[in-house]
């Protein structure tokens, strides 16, 4: 059986760039006074679990590769 197609592991790295830019736009928000925050927040967040699936994709896929050598 062929093992699924892999994600490039940039897709881990990109979301992980786009949530520390969304927080940073969080902070500038909430400090000059902007409630437009709260999206870069729901923004961050959506992003960070982004990250962590890609990541234990990627790392399932590895971990099976290496068991059917």
């Amino acid at each position: 059986m062929p093992a699924p197609a892999r994600a490039p592991r940039g897709l881990a790295l990109y979301a992980v760039v786009i949530c520390v830019l969304a927080v940073a736009a969080a902070v500038i928000s909430f400090v000059n006074g902007r409630w437009i925050g709260v999206v870069w927040l729901l923004l961050a967040g959506l992003t960070s679990n982004m990250a962590w699936y890609y990541h234990r994709r990627n790392r399932a896929t590895a971990q099976a590769a290496a068991q059917e050598q």
